[in-house]
């Protein structure tokens, strides 16, 4: 929550109960900023973590995206939110850590100019990938908008989820 105090933006943190729920954001433990979790999906014969690694800290475009609950969570991505960057189709597993460095924007590659992409950047690689069976196999998981909504090519994540997918890939 913001409040308007003397002219300046205050950030109220809240209590972790009240911001963990799906599509709600989850505190960044070292900044103390309430950030969201997202998960982006990509086939890796069309763009892998590797390429992803390779573009460095300027990042890439997430173009493409052509789902409107998809773009809505485009939307809704914040500068300095994390994603799972997730491997579809071949390896069926999430390998890496991205972040969101520029906010919603025209996709570039849509000529209708109803979709939007966004910026990411690679952050880190996870010590072990967690494959999709891994996190099905996981019960506290089973609410995970991977394993609900297979399909959907971004898609939140919660501060749980996110925790403990990260804890299954030795980060």
């Amino acid at each position: 929550m913001a409040a308007l105090v003397a002219g300046i933006h205050v950030l109220i943190l809240t209590d972790s109960k009240d911001v963990d729920d799906r599509g709600k954001p989850g505190h960044d433990e070292w900044t103390g900023r309430i950030m969201n979790y997202w998960l982006v999906k990509s086939e890796p014969s069309v763009w892998s973590w590797e390429q992803q690694v390779a573009k460095g800290a300027k990042g890439e475009a997430w173009t493409g995206v052509r789902n409107f609950t998809a773009r809505q969570n485009l939307v809704n991505m914040k500068k300095g939110d994390k994603a799972f960057f997730y491997h579809s189709n071949e390896g069926k597993e999430i390998v890496g850590i991205a972040e969101i460095i520029k906010e919603a924007y025209p996709d570039p590659t849509d000529k209708t100019g109803k979709f939007v992409c966004v910026d990411i950047k690679a952050d880190k690689p996870l010590k072990t990938p967690v494959t999709m069976a891994a996190i099905k196999a996981e019960k506290k998981l089973a609410d995970m908008a991977l394993v609900k909504y297979s399909r959907l090519s971004v898609q939140p994540v919660t501060a749980e989820e996110w925790k403990l997918v990260c804890k299954m890939g030795g980060i």
